[in-house]
């Protein structure tokens, strides 16, 4: 059978404060190949080059990666301040409406990091520009120096709702994951139901009630050992069944019509 195709959407930047790129990190396309078994798609996230309808047409689901530059604030009604650091509108403008058209139609989607940030954001909530500016909270953000195993070390657990969507999934109900994120989300928005805590109170996962498919984020980094790690590979496992799901009713419903 012909393997799904995953977009992924990446980031856009200066390779050497220089050379325009549009990227999204190995890990990702690996998760999406060996563990949810389906084809990854680096999508440039640029409304320029390609619209959400298109994307919809070539891609059974889609990767919202985590990434540097972070959701706009303007986009839930707040001014820009330092704090909010890096932006990139082009994912904005690709990410968000990318979100709505796919709980409409219940294509899937899988978010992470930035990802889950935008999941919230698109849905009408809003975020906390530092997370670890706020009374009682940790510092979640990457590590500055280290190994990779050192940055993507699991530094908390994660506690599900008693038999929620994530306590199902992952079949416990706490989980031990990486932080490696600076914002969060203030406010949920419609539908969002968090599923999921860290110690200090941050959501961490998320999942849009009502949604007529698999619309999961989470806002930890499930790409990293995603092969090994007992909390990566049911998520990416789900929703490689879930893009499978989605393209074999593609593939009927085209043979219907010949």
């Amino acid at each position: 059978m012909k393997r799904p195709v995953i977009g992924i959407i990446g980031n856009s930047y200066l390779l050497n404060d220089q050379y325009p790129v549009h990227a999204g990190g190995r890990m990702n396309s690996e998760a999406i190949a060996a563990v949810s078994n389906c084809v990854p798609l680096i999508v440039p996230s640029d409304p320029a080059l390609i619209s959400v309808g298109e994307l919809l047409d070539v891609c059974d689901g889609f990767l919202l990666t985590g990434g540097r530059p972070n959701v706009h604030p303007e986009e839930y009604g707040e001014a820009e301040t330092e704090a909010h650091g890096v932006f990139d509108r082009g994912r904005d403008a690709i990410a968000l409406g990318l979100v709505r058209e796919c709980l409409t139609r219940g294509q899937p989607m899988l978010g992470i990091c930035r990802g889950f940030q935008e999941v919230n954001v698109a849905m009408g909530g809003s975020l906390y520009p530092e997370i670890r500016e706020l009374p009682g909270r940790m510092n979640h953000r990457m590590p500055p120096d280290g190994t990779m195993e050192e940055k993507f070390e699991l530094r908390h657990d994660v506690t599900f709702s008693d038999g929620g969507v994530f306590h199902r999934l992952m079949g416990a109900p706490v989980v031990r994951t990486n932080t490696l994120h600076g914002q969060g989300i203030k406010v949920a928005g419609s539908r969002v139901i968090v599923d999921g805590f860290a110690e200090d109170g941050t959501p961490e996962a998320i999942y849009i009630e009502g949604a007529p498919g698999f619309l999961l984020a989470v806002q930890w980094h499930p790409e990293w050992n995603a092969a090994g790690d007992p909390v990566s590979r049911p998520l990416f496992e789900a929703f490689g069944d879930a893009a499978r799901a989605w393209a074999t009713r593609g593939s009927q419903q085209a043979l219907k019509a010949v």
